[in-house]
């Protein structure tokens, strides 16, 4: 299939240019400020599939932001992919430490992209790899080298939760029937190491609040007698993890999967360097579970992080107060076999159970999902395993990831299909985090390498 290079080396500049257009849309759909430009990025996705040669393309609406679908339907009798992505980003804050502005997308060259890399919020997670399937889908039309149906669903709303794609599934479950789901959100380990996510951890979210006295008060004639707010939630947080920092919930570990030995060898042969890792970062050393190496503690193992904590006086200057209130967000990554709404509720109860007399506490739980295993032995993996070796010239290594993506394991309870995870990114991306970027040669490779996929997965499924 020469000819998927060929359209590539054709079209390379107009590939660049339309993902820099659809990265310039601000589709935070966290912030209700960015609405409109949500929903304009919707009909520009919208555009895309009806240009790539999807039929029956529309903007489905839903209770929060829409979701586009497209398919192209050839032969019932064929094999059929659905392609599952998102058109939102996250928020770019923190502004100040963006080398351009996030949504101004330049392409420059780095270290490790001496080709050159996409600047802007979206460009790896997930508006980049999103686009490589719709290229991908465009060569494929345009050369009438499809070889199967295919079904696009691109949402809105995966980066605050995937609030109403369930309902969405529920309802349209005739209509989203395949054969194999192919996402591209997450990475790989690198341009030289192929490699095929097949784990990916749950995600339970939630706020925490913790209110003192009924107003701010000053802190020279009531500190010492009245609760600090953000001092008990400081010691709270602190008492979530003992001195092996394993999380000291109550049941947190009941149902974690314990990997054999014979498992853990097989992950550590992947390529690793610790030093290359903490230059990285920028940091003396790596921290964590007592017992786990570094690649173990961030896939197999489950987590609990603060991802956010504020309350008190923050502006310039000084203000001697006792805050009335403080606050935290707090995020558990979990790994197969924990429910996250089990865990959701063992976190509630354990955390109000160790406030202290003298304030009150509020758990407020936003979102969560499942974590996932992919099967090396099924059809989908197989094919994947055929496209990579085929444009990168190596099998490809089965990696577990730490990153959670919650619908996956919807997918398979409502649509009875198994989920590839397709990711060109790699760590380096800054994906959640300012200046992140998308390799110009990550973005190509995943175009060349889906229509294999596709390819591989018809001729498996005969």
């Amino acid at each position: 299939m020469n000819a998927v290079k060929n359209y590539i080396q054709e079209n390379k500049q107009r590939f660049l240019d339309e993902l820099v257009e659809l990265l310039k849309m601000p589709s935070i759909s966290a912030d209700s400020s960015f609405k409109n430009d949500v929903l304009k990025t919707a009909e520009t996705v919208k555009l895309s599939l009806e240009k790539a040669g999807c039929e029956h393309v529309e903007i489905c609406k839903t209770k929060g932001y829409p979701i586009v679908y497209g398919e192209k339907i050839l032969n019932k009798n064929l094999p059929t992919i659905l392609v599952y992505g998102h058109y939102d980003v996250q928020p770019p804050d923190p502004l100040d430490l963006w080398n351009s502005p996030p949504f101004e997308p330049i392409i420059k060259k780095t270290e490790t992209h001496p080709e050159g890399a996409i600047f802007a919020r979206g460009a790896s997670d997930d508006k980049g790899q999103v686009f490589m399937h719709i290229k991908a889908m465009e060569f494929m039309t345009s050369t009438n080298l499809l070889p199967c149906n295919v079904k696009f669903m691109i949402e809105g709303e995966e980066e605050v939760g995937s609030k109403n794609l369930e309902a969405f599934v529920k309802e349209n479950r005739e209509r989203l029937k395949n054969d194999v789901i192919l996402i591209s959100d997450t990475g790989m380990i690198s341009k030289d190491t192929p490699s095929i996510t097949t784990g990916i951890r749950g995600l339970s979210y939630v706020e925490v609040e913790v209110t003192g006295p009924n107003r701010d008060l000053h802190s020279g004639l009531y500190g010492g007698a009245v609760a600090n707010p953000i001092n008990i939630l400081s010691k709270m947080i602190a008492s979530l993890h003992d001195e092996n920092n394993q999380i000291t919930i109550p049941g947190f570990y009941d149902n974690v999967e314990e990997l054999s030995k014979e498992e853990r060898t097989e992950m550590a042969k992947a390529p690793f360097s610790l030093k290359a890792y903490q230059e990285a970062l920028d940091i003396e050393s790596v921290y964590g579970e007592k017992g786990y190496n570094t690649n173990e503690r961030n896939s197999i193992r489950p987590t609990l992080d603060v991802n956010g904590i504020w309350g008190g006086y923050i502006g310039e200057g000084a203000k001697t107060v006792i805050p009335s209130k403080a606050f935290a967000k707090i995020s558990m990554r979990l790994v197969p076999n924990q429910d996250w709404e089990e865990i959701t509720k063992l976190f509630k109860s354990h955390f109000e159970s160790i406030a202290p007399k003298g304030v009150r506490v509020k758990v407020k739980p936003h979102h969560g999902g499942n974590g996932y295993v992919t099967p090396l032995n099924s059809l989908g993996y197989q094919a994947a395993s055929k496209a990579y070796s085929e444009t990168f010239g190596k099998v490809p290594i089965p990696q577990r990831s730490g990153g959670s993506i919650p619908i996956v394991a919807l997918f398979e309870k409502e649509l009875k299909s198994k989920t590839i995870l397709m990711g060109f990114g790699l760590d380096s991306d800054a994906i959640h985090s300012p200046n992140e970027h998308f390799g110009v040669w990550n973005y190509l490779k995943g175009i060349e390498t889906i229509p294999y996929f596709y390819k591989y997965f018809t001729e498996l499924h005969k």
